[in-house]
């Protein structure tokens, strides 16, 4: 019986060292299948959708019948600096469509047709910037929150074929003061595609005591709103783009921020300065340009891969100066509005042009 099982044993050995000490072959895997096509019919354009929100008064409206709406994706997520947001635009306007996933640029390639069942969505606004998406139903109260349920994801939004990207409009200074006069609905301009040309950093505002403006953001030393730290007076020798959470420290510690307060009134020094070392995060900013007499935040999130990114000395000019004296840039990317003020969302520094 011991000759038997051994006899059994020895050729499952030697397949082991076979397997062990061959070469593993590579298997030759079929093509996926290409993703099908989805055409919904279009039964109202973009701007007819904002038109809702215009005549319930500028609120924000469910919507309890099957109006479908298509457009072209012109956002990408890819550098990190759009967030859970897919924008889209077809003749008539733009709209933010909160979708709620990360990496949407792997799903929804830009110059993609997209259609929307906008059934039990809603339309609604975000400091005046039009938005697509389902009843906020947390103790915020935004009028839209994010889709984020991939039932809800597929039941509603579907993927067309992939075509060019939309060239983007080139609005003039004049086009872009009546917008902002227009408000978020009722002007064509907001949430698209757009090159913005001949920029100057540094901007002249009306809304602030600043009298020259070139950066704004927030650092945040706990959860308390009075220990917030409002970075608006000056430059502070901050000349990226945004933050990372390495580059706020290594500005701290180049001692940056001297002599700042926080909103309460309290110099940040000591345990405060500590406070916002320990809880140092990313920090988003907007850096100001004019253009023409027209005050443009380009604003850049701190987790953005080219969030430490320098801007070009040539385009900064003095930071001391009290009028533009760097060299102009064309900005391609998405104008949004926020509280009347015009926003700006580069999709890559690509989008930033130095004029020769």
């Amino acid at each position: 019986m011991r000759k038997h099982y051994l006899s059994l044993l020895l050729p499952c050995v030697l397949l082991a060292a076979c397997e062990e000490w061959d070469p593993v072959g590579t298997l030759v895997y079929p093509e996926p299948e290409p993703r099908t096509e989805v055409r919904i019919d279009v039964n109202t354009t973009i701007a007819g959708l904002k038109q809702l929100y215009l005549d319930a008064g500028g609120k924000a409206v469910e919507i309890n019948t099957h109006l479908c709406i298509g457009g072209q994706v012109i956002s990408s997520d890819r550098s990190g600096n759009i967030y859970r947001d897919l924008y889209i635009q077809d003749e008539t306007g733009a709209i933010c469509v909160k979708v709620g996933k990360s990496s949407l640029y792997s799903d929804f390639q830009p110059g993609q047709w997209v259609y929307i069942d906008c059934c039990g969505l809603k339309v609604g606004a975000y400091g005046g910037m039009p938005q697509l998406g389902i009843e906020d139903e947390s103790a915020d109260g935004y009028d839209t929150a994010y889709i984020d349920a991939q039932y809800l994801i597929d039941t509603h939004i579907f993927r067309g074929r992939v075509a060019e990207v939309p060239e983007p409009a080139r609005p003039t200074a004049a086009a872009l003061s009546k917008a902002l006069s227009d408000g978020g609905f009722k002007n064509d301009l907001w949430g698209r595609l757009v090159t913005l040309e001949g920029m100057t950093y540094g901007a002249a505002t009306s809304y602030s005591t600043d009298s020259y403006k070139r950066i704004f953001a927030i650092l945040y030393i706990d959860d308390s709103s009075e220990n917030r730290v409002f970075l608006s007076d000056r430059t502070y020798g901050v000349t990226t783009w945004a933050m990372t959470k390495a580059k706020l420290l290594e500005n701290l510690d180049a001692g940056k921020f001297e002599g700042v307060k926080t909103q309460g009134g309290r110099p940040v020094e000591g345990e405060l300065l500590q406070a916002l070392r320990d809880n140092a995060t990313p920090v988003t900013m907007s850096q100001y340009f004019s253009y023409g007499n027209v005050p443009v935040q380009i604003r850049t999130s701190g987790y953005s891969k080219f969030a430490d990114a320098e801007i070009d000395p040539e385009v900064l000019g003095n930071p001391d100066s009290s009028q533009a004296d760097g060299v102009p840039v064309d900005v391609t990317g998405i104008l949004t509005i926020y509280n009347g003020a015009a926003q700006f969302t580069l999709l890559d520094l690509d989008g930033v042009q130095k004029r020769q």
